[in-house]
């Protein structure tokens, strides 16, 4: 009974690390996602249509102005961005955590979101420093 138990606890442990080998933790947003995107190309010239613009270590959205801590990269491949808000007045002392997962569907369009519940499609504004190749 006893060996079983401890054969079962390596394989519990050998298995997670396995799984947590598969993620890959980054500094910063990948480049290809650098730039505006909007809900559609139109939405790009519209200052009221919900833009998000992303680079390195930012962003800047419906989420607020955002520091990006550190991005995930799953398999699929998905990416979750741990970020550090300040509220939308920009005040320095209310900040808050958010995560925003973002999720390629191909080189101009993203699905991004706080939850794959609220995942919005995304195109990539032309022109807009971009830092992804054409």
């Amino acid at each position: 009974m006893v060996h079983r138990t401890l054969l079962l606890a390596i394989v519990v442990a050998l298995a997670s690390q396995a799984a947590s080998s598969r993620e890959i933790r980054r500094d910063a947003v990948p480049d290809a996602f650098w730039g505006t995107w909007a809900p559609g190309t139109d939405a790009c010239k519209d200052k009221d249509k919900p833009a998000i613009v992303l680079s390195g270590k930012s962003y800047a959205g419906p989420a607020g102005s955002c520091a990006i801590d550190f991005v995930m990269e799953i398999p699929g491949p998905i990416y979750s961005a741990r970020m550090r808000c300040s509220d939308k007045g920009g005040q320095a002392q209310a900040r808050t955590v958010a995560n925003l997962i973002i999720r390629p569907d191909d080189s101009n369009q993203i699905s991004a979101g706080a939850t794959f519940e609220s995942l919005v499609a995304y195109r990539r504004c032309p022109g807009a420093g971009q830092g992804a190749k054409q």
